[in-house]
């Protein structure tokens, strides 16, 4: 197997999930600043031209880190990042959505319309930007009171790929400029606690 990876939120999502399962691959760099994900080369593997990308021995492509971290959870069962019964695995599913849907979405927006990087990608709204940069500090609002009641992570008392997600996107938001709320103590609370494992180096 090897994993075509780079620089970005869910490259670094995947490698996170990989260190807190104690999996190595091998690692392709692909750098998007040298147009690399253009190349036909790496088109054939992935026709979004997107990473990160899990190669498997047989040839087999899978594409999204969620997915790519799905599969590894199925071939690495411990730790179990994707909860570990019936409950616990639709709490991990409901919170990595509202992760993604709430608040990585509202900052990727903010990348996406307001960075030159991403300017031939897609026609750029400053204006949406703003709007959504003026959002993020409410978002992390809304998950501070959800934090309230003490629980250590976000889909309960077990670290999960739903903290992995927020906690990139805590990342992101420091690499755009975008503060998290200082009044937002149950936020950064959780955030030092996932942020000092290891795997968040990776």
């Amino acid at each position: 197997m090897k994993l075509y990876q780079g620089m970005g939120p869910n490259s670094y999502r995947v490698r996170i999930f990989m260190a807190e399962k104690g999996i190595s691959l091998p690692m392709v760099d692909v750098d998007f600043a040298k147009g690399e994900h253009k190349a036909p080369e790496f088109l054939a593997v992935n026709s979004l031209g997107q990473i990160p990308v899990l190669e498997l021995d047989d040839g087999t492509v899978i594409t999204e880190s969620v997915a790519i971290c799905r599969y590894l959870e199925e071939t690495t069962r411990e730790p179990q990042l994707f909860g570990h019964d019936a409950v616990s695995r639709a709490k991990v599913e409901m919170w990595n959505r509202r992760a993604e849907l709430v608040i990585l979405g509202t900052v990727g927006n903010v990348a996406l319309h307001s960075d030159a990087f991403f300017a031939e990608r897609l026609t750029q709204f400053p204006a949406f930007a703003e709007t959504e940069r003026a959002a993020v500090p409410q978002k992390w609002g809304w998950l501070d009171d959800e934090l309230s009641d003490g629980r250590p992570f976000l889909a309960g008392d077990e670290f999960s790929i739903a903290d992995i997600t927020a906690g990139v996107t805590a990342w992101l938001c420091e690499v755009f400029g975008m503060e998290i709320p200082a009044s937002a103590k149950n936020v950064q609370r959780w955030l030092e606690r996932v942020r000092s494992r290891p795997s968040f180096e990776a």
